[in-house]
Formats: C-alpha cells, sequence, structure tokens
C-alpha cells in the first residue's frame, strides 16, 4: 500500500508515517519487502514436511546438515526442532515424483541424516505471513 494509504489508515500525516516508517526500518522491525508468489501458478502446489533426525548432536554434525539444507532450493524453511525430530523441513514440489527426485538428489544426500519422515499437505487451512502485532 502506499505511504498516503498508510497514513490515512493509522490516523498520522504522509510525513509523520514516512519518518515512523523509515525508523521500523531502520531499527530492524520491517527487514525485508516481499511479493507473495503462487505456488500453483508456479508449477509447485505440494507442500511436504520432513522431519529429519541427525545421527548425533555435536556442532559440527548441526553446522554441515545446516550449511547444505540452505543450498536446496525446495526447501522452503528449515527449523531446529525441539522434541522427537531435530529439524522440520518445508519443502515444495510439483507433485509426488517430483519430492521423490528431490529426496533422492538432495535430501538422502545431507550430512549426518539417520531418519527421515515425510508428511504431504492435503489441504492448506490457514497460512499467513503476518505476525500479530
Amino acid at each position: 500500500m502506499s505511504n498516503a494509504e498508510l497514513s490515512e489508515q493509522v490516523n498520522l500525516s504522509p510525513s509523520a508515517c514516512h519518518r515512523r516508517v523509515q525508523r521500523l526500518e531502520a531499527e530492524g522491525y520491517i527487514r525485508d519487502y516481499v511479493a507473495l508468489l503462487d505456488a500453483r501458478k508456479l508449477g509447485v502446489p505440494t507442500t511436504v514436511f520432513v522431519e529429519i533426525t541427525l545421527s548425533g548432536q555435536a556442532d559440527e554434525v548441526l553446522d554441515a546438515f545446516e550449511k547444505s539444507v540452505a543450498r536446496i532450493p525446495d526447501v522452503l524453511e528449515c527449523h531446529l526442532m525441539a522434541g522427537t525430530a531435530d529439524y522440520l523441513l518445508k519443502v515444495v514440489a510439483e507433485d509426488t515424483e517430483d519430492f521423490a527426485r528431490i529426496h533422492r538428489q538432495y535430501l538422502a544426500r545431507l550430512p549426518g541424516v539417520q531418519g527421515m519422515q515425510s508428511s504431504f499437505a492435503l489441504r492448506t487451512v490457514c497460512k499467513t505471513t503476518a505476525l500479530p502485532v
């Protein structure tokens, strides 16, 4: 939205609103501006959540895994977890065959992996990037 629209919505003058947005950017509250793309239109409508268990928890094992997984283009998110799995990945694919390719080409070759459990999302019920502020 434009600065004029934002200023009207938050009841500030356009110049005061612009200064506040600049301050939020400078202080790191606003990190990036992004375009949200439609996965279906881009040909990757399948979302797969992959739980990864590593063979150990040593720093070098974690570091090697994290560096390798960050280079996989189909992995949208990777989270270090507390619980049964060490990491949870969010992966996008064209379909099950494409995920099998991603699994063979990338996931199965990740360093330190002891086990992997994949779950296919059947339907997205809710999805947002907005933080509750």
